[in-house]
């Protein structure tokens, strides 16, 4: 037996695909509506890494959205800010120019959205990051390798990664809607981990599936698994298609409600999208607001 066919077994937890949806349903039936509120939605606002991946992008764009974040807090003083702004690599150092201190810069890197590249490009783009200043790396498994169970290459790769990331927070995108199975989700998510990520996240919002409820709960999951083996705290990011106020809340209460009111905080969780923070302001204030 392989040393990854060891560690899956210790986090064999996924129940039968109809019990997960079953558990997931009762926890969307019976505890999001309580979460549908002006606090939780405030809270939600405060976990979001506000996003921008566009081919339109230019440093006009992103220096407009930054000074947005900069002048949140004196717009809406009684509101969260965000804790992040996501950007592609090649405008972190613009971000880092004009953000305030107190928001984290999150960079995609490693030949995101696809991972097809040379593990020597991930790196250096990786390292670039870094040095340019961004405090976040979000980065795609080699899905290639995973669908091929070459773990080996896999978690190398991983490792590698996480090594030019330095002093920066690694998060590890498993594209859980590429995955066709819960226990294929909870594989990769324990890989991810076993591998140093600080995060594991949903999705690119790249493909034609992002995140679900149900692979949000296999994660947290994982995620929980985790820490009660190694006593080690790691993020959960959940990421693409999340665009209502009901959908934050929703992701919301199934992280509470899985892993406890201690991960209910940007250090262990955060929220990627690009118009959620406009439409939860909108709810917040009951009125359209187009901030962001």
């Amino acid at each position: 037996m392989s040393k990854f066919e060891t560690l899956f077994n210790q986090y064999a937890l996924v129940q039968n695909e109809d019990q997960l949806q079953r558990d997931v349903d009762a926890i969307i039936q019976t505890k999001v509506r309580a979460n549908c509120v002006s606090d939780v939605y405030n809270h939600c606002l405060g976990l979001i890494d506000l996003t921008s991946l566009n081919v339109t992008d230019s440093e006009s764009s992103i220096v407009e959205m930054v000074d947005r974040i900069n002048h949140f807090p004196e717009t809406y003083p009684h509101l969260n800010t965000v804790p992040a702004i996501c950007v592609f690599p090649n405008m972190v150092p613009v971000v880092k120019k004009y953000l305030n201190d107190s928001v984290k810069i999150a960079s995609v890197a490693g030949g995101f959205p696809a991972s097809q590249t040379f593990i020597e490009v991930k790196m250096a783009e990786v390292a670039m990051c870094t040095m340019e200043g961004a405090d976040e790396i979000d980065v795609v498994i080699n899905l290639g390798y995973f669908l091929d169970s070459k773990f080996a290459d896999l978690y190398e790769e991983l490792s590698e990664i996480k090594t030019a990331c330095r002093e920066a927070h690694l998060k590890v995108i498993i594209e859980s809607g590429a995955l066709t199975s819960s226990a294929q989700i909870m594989q990769a998510s324990i890989l991810a981990l076993a591998s140093g990520a600080d995060f594991i996240k949903t999705s690119t919002g790249k493909t034609p599936v992002s995140a679900t409820p149900k692979a949000v709960m296999v994660m947290c999951k994982a995620i929980k698994a985790w820490y009660e083996k190694t006593g080690e705290q790691k993020g959960i990011k959940v990421s693409g298609g999340i665009v209502t106020p009901y959908d934050a809340a929703m992701y919301y209460t199934i992280v509470q409600q899985i892993l406890g009111e201690e991960w209910m905080n940007p250090r262990l969780f955060r929220l990627g999208a690009s118009r959620l923070a406009n439409n939860l302001l909108s709810e917040i204030k009951q009125e359209t607001v187009v901030y962001f």
